[in-house]
């Protein structure tokens, strides 16, 4: 078969057939490209996912939440596999707040498998206040609403999967702390009521109608019957 070549020849070369196949060799050496996945809303659910479920109570009800937290692992194998929220369910014997609490849950859920910095949530839901009052956690932590205390739950999962960082307090304020606290209860022994045993400026138990109730690690505790305010 012959070819006419119609155009003025202005250069040439020789082909070396060694040289094209060193080419093709380099090209097959190349590893291929990793493809990275992220959280986005069209990722397919698995039949299985890891989650963590944390028990709230709290002084609003005498029923606590359940908040179940699942996530998605991505890039399962992989160096790049990392562990992302994708879905949240809150549940309480309690149905006083049943139809805002689904509507939140699927609002959060739904912010998770949109993917991105999913971090904000946290701020967003602990600056809900309650105009009736917050209420102090077990070991002395405020909460100003139930909402504050669901976006704590959430900082404390993103935490454990690596989405935040803990920001733990360092050795200096850990051993301030302490002796404050050491203070505080050496002064509440002194001014212990000689006839009754407890702190002058206790308040009365509502439960056993005894002078007993003092705030220890910021709530409400009876010294003689041992009920508590946050439970």
């Amino acid at each position: 078969m012959s070819i006419q070549i119609a155009k003025k020849i202005v250069g040439f070369s020789v082909v070396n057939n060694d040289e094209e196949i060193k080419a093709a060799a380099v090209v097959k050496e190349q590893p291929p490209e990793v493809l990275v996945e992220h959280m986005h809303e069209k990722v397919e659910r698995p039949e299985m996912l890891l989650g963590s479920t944390y028990k709230c109570k709290t002084p609003l009800s005498e029923h606590s939440l359940y908040v179940t937290i699942n996530d998605m692992v991505l890039n399962h194998g992989t160096e790049h596999e990392i562990r992302r929220p994708f879905e949240i369910f809150i549940n309480s014997k309690n149905m006083d707040h049943f139809q805002w609490i689904v509507a939140l849950t699927r609002i959060i859920s739904a912010v998770f498998r949109k993917g991105g910095d999913v971090t904000f949530l946290v701020e967003e839901l602990k600056a809900v206040f309650d105009p009736r009052g917050g209420y102090f956690k077990k070991g002395g932590k405020y909460m100003p609403s139930l909402v504050a205390e669901i976006g704590d739950i959430i900082e404390q999962h993103l935490k454990s999967i690596g989405l935040l960082d803990n920001e733990e307090l360092d050795h200096h304020q850990q051993k301030f702390i302490a002796a404050k606290k050491a203070e505080i209860q050496s002064k509440a022994h002194e001014q212990a009521d000689e006839e009754s045993g407890f702190p002058a400026n206790a308040e009365l138990c509502a439960k056993c109608s005894t002078k007993a109730m003092i705030k220890m690690d910021g709530c409400l505790t009876c010294l003689n019957c041992g009920d508590s305010k946050c439970g």
